[in-house]
């Protein structure tokens, strides 16, 4: 009897032990991925070479601010990292702001390129700026929904500035504008156009 029941605890420890296994290696590639995309160079050792060291599908990566808050979010359908310059090419991206002070602004295009610290994001085909608007607060005005298109943007994602030199179509609240290149500004929610462009006002309200 006490035979029977040490084999049936022996049989239980074999599928335990996989299953514990299968973990510790998930957690450690895991860990070593972060260290990768983060430019830490003491993972495994790999050849450096063109080709992709991984690709990630229908991923998602936060970027933390100094304080440990979430800074902004990217997430895609399929990420593709590349070791000889530690970049990333990502398909279909979205990338949302996560600042607490202001609206959350969400981009997205066809690709798009992150360089090794992240700090850079290139965005390329079809790119769509959205941020919602926002009530007045205390010493602030209230915010006009807006929304920004244009062919390429460069997101640099520490200053919270999204440029462009290529055409743009902006619509804020009820005014459209047309221009050549942009600069903006999500941190002080201030906007730079190029020239060359059109604007479409609606007409004031009469008081």
């Amino acid at each position: 009897m006490a035979t029977n029941t040490r084999n049936k605890r022996t049989a239980h420890r074999g599928p335990l032990l996989a299953l514990m296994l299968a973990g510790v290696f998930a957690a450690f590639g895991s860990f070593w991925l972060l260290q990768v995309m983060q430019g830490d160079q003491s993972g495994p050792n790999i050849n450096v070479g063109n080709e992709p060291d991984y690709i990630i599908d229908n991923f998602s990566f936060v970027r933390m601010t100094e304080t440990g808050r979430p800074r902004y979010v990217i997430t895609g359908d399929r990420l593709t990292h590349h070791p000889a310059d530690n970049t990333s090419e990502i398909d279909k991206p979205i990338v949302v702001s996560m600042t607490v002070e202001r609206p959350h602004m969400t981009m997205t295009a066809v690709r798009a390129h992150v360089s090794p610290d992240q700090s850079q994001v290139d965005l390329a085909g079809n790119v769509d700026i959205q941020r919602p608007g926002a009530p007045a607060q205390a010493g602030q005005a209230a915010l006009q929904p807006l929304r920004i298109r244009t062919e390429a943007l460069t997101l640099l994602t520490d200053d919270e500035i999204a440029k462009t030199q290529l055409p743009i179509n902006m619509t804020l609240g009820d005014a459209k504008v047309d221009a050549i290149g942009m600069v903006a500004n999500n941190a002080t929610q201030q906007i730079q156009l190029g020239g060359r462009g059109t604007a479409t006002f609606p007409p004031r309200q009469q008081r």
